[in-house]
């Protein structure tokens, strides 16, 4: 039986009997339904249509990229990080073709999967099938998920490890459970910080921002960019990847914190006049 796939954010139904009537990402306000209706797919037909293509780039050492050219749903990059007896797949799409699991294997294949938030949940579960990953999502963000699956771990309070060089931090703000990931050998030893779109890199590359919502345009309170801000003050790390192929190259964990104070001074209304 064919599992229903939401064409506007790429995320995988558990296959029903009848197709569903909308996709509860996207009928929420941080999502949208397309404005057409809400429409459906399966892999099968992406697939047969020939349409398709996964670009994997090597963004530094150990560290990959993976796109879907042209964009299908939202549009994410997910990204494998090499360790030597663990890679890990950061954020998840929609898009799984036999060229793609060649080229993950002879990377070294996927032991963990590791989400930043619902929107990028795609077709996590047939990732993890494929490859044999472990699943970590958020307890927080646990009634997101659409189709169960023994390969999920639910994990739970500020901070998970889940290899001695990668940590799982939560900061919510996006989504409740909204999570970075921490690779503490990345960039040379520098640090690297991978955080989907809970913390976004905006078109000056220099500087990040945070929503709760992008598409509609629905900002973050101040105290919880307060929050997130505080929480990654600490962390070790010189770069950060987001979710769109914006990296901030360096100087980045002072990127995040200027940022937050830019954001913050805007909402309180110190920052201009208008």
């Amino acid at each position: 039986m064919s599992k229903w796939m939401c064409t506007t954010c790429g995320v995988q139904y558990a296959a029903p009997e009848t197709k569903p009537d909308s996709c509860l990402i996207c009928t929420e306000e941080r999502q949208f339904v397309n404005p057409n209706g809400q429409q459906w797919t399966t892999h099968e037909k992406i697939v047969e249509s020939g349409a398709y293509q996964n670009i994997i780039s090597q963004e530094e050492e150990n560290l990959y990229s993976i796109t879907t050219s042209p964009k299908f749903g939202i549009g994410q990059t997910a990204y494998l990080i090499r360790e030597n007896d663990c890679n890990i797949l950061w954020d998840c799409i929609s898009y799984l073709d036999e060229e793609t699991i060649q080229a993950i294997q002879e990377l070294g294949g996927i032991d963990v999967i590791a989400l930043s938030h619902p929107h990028y949940y795609s077709r996590q579960v047939d990732w993890a099938e494929t490859f044999g990953a472990t699943i970590y999502i958020h307890q927080d963000d646990a009634e997101w998920i659409m189709e169960p699956s023994q390969h999920i771990k639910l994990w739970e309070g500020e901070q998970l490890v889940i290899h001695h060089n990668v940590t799982l931090h939560r900061l919510g703000g996006h989504f409740k459970g909204g999570a970075v990931l921490l690779w503490r050998s990345g960039n040379h030893g520098k640090g690297t910080l991978l955080t989907g779109d809970i913390i976004q890199v905006v078109a000056d590359t220099n500087w990040v921002s945070f929503m709760y919502s992008y598409p509609n345009l629905i900002p973050l309170p101040a105290f919880k960019v307060k929050e997130i801000a505080k929480k990654v003050e600490d962390l070790p790390f010189n770069r950060l990847y987001n979710a769109f192929h914006k990296v901030v190259q360096v100087d980045a964990d002072l990127a995040v914190q200027r940022s937050a104070q830019r954001y913050i001074e805007a909402l309180e209304g110190n920052l201009f006049q208008t």
